[in-house]
């Protein structure tokens, strides 16, 4: 696990921050400081992304994960993950489940994403067709407009907000190149076996975000026995980026049932 970094601060229940694809443990730093005062919290970078190396054979985030979580040697933990870092934190419910003790997600659902709207399909298809030709600069604007969502345009966001999206985003693609394999190993048939998770899992949406975002969120917390979701107005992908105060109170409030 040396290849991989993590920040690990304050004392407490272990809460596992995941942060969202081509991001980094940064995009949480408004909630790292509030929630060390009762919990430890662990952020890490997933492989691939910020300063966490490169992966140089198959893997899965899940494995990771799991992997870190005993080299600690802590858990069961709840993890937190927003987009692509809710997948990874439902997949370990289904792969590590006695590493898990909860489970919340936003804009997520499983590492198996459904893109059925024409706003999610065409900013999908314009992101991928800009990394296949290697233009990082395109495929930070187009990554970008998942934080306004389908109902905003960036000039609607706070330009510090956009300035550190911006940031992780283009730190983490210039780390890839267009000829290096992509060595991730799926998790399969995650939407059947969902249902098997029995530990509390809480999505906390924001309403801006995209109908395929929320409603994966929302099939998930609707599948698993005691799911429950809630929503944040006035933010779309990344509501604990954009309403950060609100974001944190309700995952405090969700903390204090368990």
């Amino acid at each position: 696990m040396s290849d991989l970094f993590w920040l690990d601060t304050g004392i407490g229940q272990p809460l596992v921050l995941l942060h969202g694809g081509f991001l980094d443990h940064r995009m949480w730093d408004d909630q790292v400081p509030a929630l060390a005062e009762r919990h430890r919290v662990i952020a890490p970078d997933a492989r691939g992304h910020g300063r966490s190396a490169n992966a140089t054979e198959p893997f899965r985030h899940t494995d990771d994960l799991a992997a870190l979580l005993r080299r600690l040697d802590i858990g069961p933990a709840v993890l937190v993950g927003v987009s692509m870092g809710g997948s990874i934190a439902v997949d370990t419910a289904l792969e590590h489940p006695e590493l898990v003790s909860a489970v919340v997600v936003s804009g997520a659902g499983t590492s198996e994403p459904n893109f059925t709207d024409p706003w999610t399909v065409r900013t999908w298809t314009t992101w991928q067709t800009a990394m296949a030709a290697g233009d990082v600069d395109a495929a930070v604007e187009a990554f970008m407009l998942f934080a306004a969502g389908p109902h905003r345009t960036l000039d609607d966001l706070a330009p510090q907000v956009v300035g550190r999206l911006r940031e992780m985003t283009r730190s983490t693609l210039s780390k890839h190149t267009t000829d290096e394999p992509d060595l991730r190993v799926p998790v399969r048939d995650t939407w059947n076996r969902v249902t098997k998770i029995d530990v509390p899992v809480l999505a906390i949406n924001g309403t801006l975000d995209s109908p395929d975002h929320i409603g994966m969120a929302e099939h998930l917390t609707r599948t698993v026995p005691g799911g429950a979701a809630i929503s944040i107005d006035g933010t779309a992908h990344y509501p604990n980026m954009e309403r950060p105060e609100a974001f944190t109170k309700a995952l405090e409030d969700f903390l204090r049932t368990l």
